[in-house]
């Protein structure tokens, strides 16, 4: 249950994919960052309804505290990060995004075999999605 917290703390931290308001350009243009929180919301789906595969709860973390760090790095505060992070339309919009990728892929967010097979399929590439899971 620990591991299932941590790696849901993790997602939390770097769920948004648009919005907060800024003097910089704005976390809903930093394309990288928003490529990351992409794969963790991805990874997430795969791992809550994929009963053969679990997340990587410490590499998880760390990649989410590398995005943090990035966005800090270009001048984001503590503050900000947070809007952008908590913001329910940007979760929303991140969940749009996510299904829309699942797509892509021939999966469903509504099908857990589907998704199984989208998991194992990243998994075997060690895509970014792929590292942050694993077969049980």
């Amino acid at each position: 249950m620990r591991m299932i917290q941590t790696f849901t703390l993790s997602l939390a931290l770097v769920a948004g994919s648009m919005g907060a308001v800024s003097a910089k350009a704005g976390l809903q243009n930093e394309k990288d960052i928003n490529a990351g929180l992409l794969a963790v919301a991805a990874a997430d789906k795969i791992r809550r309804e994929c009963d053969s595969i679990g997340g990587r709860f410490f590499t998880a973390r760390a990649y989410a505290n590398q995005l943090k760090a990035m966005a800090k790095e270009r001048g984001y505060t503590d503050a900000e990060i947070d809007a952008y992070v908590n913001s329910k339309a940007n979760q929303r919009a991140m969940r749009e995004r996510r299904n829309a990728y699942f797509k892509s892929k021939g999966a469903s967010n509504l099908d857990a075999q589907s998704l199984c097979v989208l998991g194992r399929a990243e998994m075997s590439k060690k895509s970014a999605i792929g590292v942050l899971l694993k077969a049980k």
